[in-house]
C-alpha cells in the first residue's frame, strides 16, 4: 500500500490536508457542545461557533497588509476557529484610525490580503474583512505611541507623524475629546462618496477571494457609530438630530447598498451602549445617549434590510465612558437584542475567556456565535483548550496533533 501526505487541492502551494478540518469534532457525539456545532448563514456553513473578532494591529504599510498580518491571522487559522474577521480596514485613506491601519482603497492593497485569505482558506478556516471608516476618531496615534506621547496630552497624529488632521470628518463638528481635532461636518455629497468607497471595497473583497462574509464596522465611536448617537450627531438635516429615525437614516442607507452589492453573509458590529452618565432617555422624552433601547430598534432595522448577524459590542463614542467591565459584561446587550429579534443572528463579544462561560451563553439562547479577540492573542489555541474543558475531542492541525 502507498501512503501519501495528501495536499490541499487547489491551494497556491503545498499544505497538508486536514481530515477532518481543524476545529471540528473527531467523532460524532450525542448532544455536543453548541460551541462546536456548525452554523449555516445563508449558504455558508461555519464549522463551529468560535469566531475571531477584529483586532487592530497598527502594523500596515500605507494600508497594505504585511507579513505581521500573515503570521497573526494565519496563526488563528491553524488553531480551530471557524472564522476570522480581519481588523478594521478603511475604505478611504482618511478613514483609517491610525496612519498604520489597514486599507482597501487601492488595488495595490489586494495582493497582500489575497495571500492571507488564500492561506486561511487552505487551512479550512473562513476569513472575512471588517470594512470601516473611523470618522472623527481618524488620524490618531497607534496605542503604544499614544502612551509615549502621554494619553492626556494629545491623540491626533500630526502631518509630520503621517497623520491627516485637516481631513478628519464626522456627522457634526464635535471632537471626540479635547485631545482630538474637531472634525469637518460631512455633506450629503460626501456621504454618497463614502458609500461608493464601501461598494468599491466590497468588489475588491470579492476579487481577492474573500467570499464567505464581510462585516461593516458600526461600533466604537467610528463613523457609523457616531451617526446613530445624539451625543455626536446634532445635524439639523434628515440625517441627524434628536430624531432616532434621522440618526439611523444614513447608516441604514449605506448598509442597504452594501447588502445589495454582496450576496454572502453580511455582519454589522454595533456599540449597543455608550456608557455615558445618566439615562438613555430623559424625563422629557428625549434621547440623551445611545443605549440598548435604541440598539434594539437599530438591530431590527438592520435585520429588515438583510443583515445576517449583529455583532454586539459597546462603548467608544463617549470619551468619559465608564463601562462596568466584568467577565461577559456586554452579554446583557446581546441577550436583549436576541430577545427582541429571536429570528435574527446575534454575536457576542467582550471579556469572554472561559469555555464554560461561552457555552452557557449559547445554551441559554443569549447569542448564536461567540467572538473573542484579546483572549485569542493570549491563547491562540483557545478552541482546543475549550474542547478539552468541555470534554470533547477536537481536530488539531496535523502538525500540532502530537501536542494535544
Amino acid at each position: 500500500m502507498t501512503f501519501i501526505n495528501k495536499p490541499v487541492q487547489g491551494a497556491d502551494q503545498y499544505y497538508p490536508l486536514n481530515e477532518p478540518p481543524i476545529g471540528t469534532l473527531l467523532k460524532e457525539i450525542e448532544n455536543p457542545p453548541l460551541l462546536f456545532t456548525p452554523i449555516t448563514i445563508r449558504d455558508v456553513t461555519f464549522k463551529n461557533r468560535i469566531f475571531v473578532a477584529p483586532m487592530c494591529q497598527y502594523s500596515s504599510d500605507n494600508g497594505h497588509a504585511t507579513d505581521w498580518h500573515l503570521i497573526h491571522i494565519g496563526g488563528f487559522a491553524t488553531r480551530g476557529a471557524a472564522a476570522i474577521c480581519m481588523e478594521a480596514t478603511s475604505v478611504v485613506p482618511e478613514g483609517r484610525i491610525s496612519p498604520e491601519d489597514a486599507g482597501l482603497w487601492t488595488d495595490s492593497q489586494m495582493a497582500p490580503l489575497k495571500r492571507i485569505v488564500n492561506f486561511c482558506h487552505a487551512q479550512g478556516t473562513k476569513i472575512g474583512i471588517q470594512l470601516a471608516h473611523a470618522g472623527r476618531k481618524a488620524s490618531t496615534l497607534a496605542t503604544w505611541v499614544q502612551k509615549q506621547a502621554g494619553m492626556n496630552v494629545r491623540n491626533t497624529a500630526a502631518k509630520e507623524e503621517n497623520g491627516w488632521p485637516d481631513d478628519v470628518v464626522g456627522p457634526s463638528p464635535i471632537a471626540w475629546s479635547e485631545h482630538y481635532v474637531q472634525p469637518k461636518e460631512l455633506s450629503k455629497e460626501d456621504l454618497v462618496g463614502i458609500e461608493e468607497a464601501f461598494l468599491t471595497a466590497i468588489k475588491r473583497c470579492e476579487e481577492i477571494g474573500c467570499k464567505f462574509f464581510i462585516e461593516i464596522h458600526g461600533a466604537h465611536g467610528y463613523l457609523l457609530s457616531s451617526f446613530v448617537s445624539p451625543l455626536s450627531n446634532i445635524r439639523t438635516d434628515d440625517f441627524g438630530g434628536q430624531s432616532l429615525e434621522n440618526r439611523l437614516r444614513w447608516p441604514l442607507q449605506m448598509i442597504s447598498r452594501c447588502r445589495a452589492a454582496w450576496s454572502k453573509p453580511l455582519f454589522v458590529r454595533i456599540s449597543a451602549h455608550e456608557w455615558a452618565e445618566g439615562p438613555e432617555k430623559g424625563e422629557d422624552g428625549l434621547w440623551k445617549q445611545f443605549g440598548i433601547e435604541q440598539s434594539k430598534i437599530y438591530s431590527g432595522e438592520l435585520f429588515k434590510i438583510g443583515v445576517d448577524m449583529v455583532h454586539v459590542s459597546s462603548g467608544g463614542n463617549w470619551y468619559k465612558q465608564h463601562p462596568h467591565v466584568v467577565p461577559g459584561y456586554q452579554m446583557p446587550f446581546a441577550e436583549a437584542i436576541k430577545k427582541a429579534h429571536p429570528t435574527g443572528l446575534v454575536g457576542c463579544v467582550g471579556m469572554i475567556t472561559e469555555p464554560q462561560q461561552a457555552e452557557s451563553y449559547l445554551q441559554e439562547g443569549k447569542a448564536d456565535v461567540i467572538f473573542l479577540a484579546r483572549e485569542f492573542m493570549r491563547d491562540p489555541h483557545w478552541p482546543l483548550r475549550a474542547a478539552k474543558a468541555l470534554g470533547v475531542p477536537l481536530k488539531a492541525a496535523n502538525q500540532y496533533e502530537r501536542a494535544w
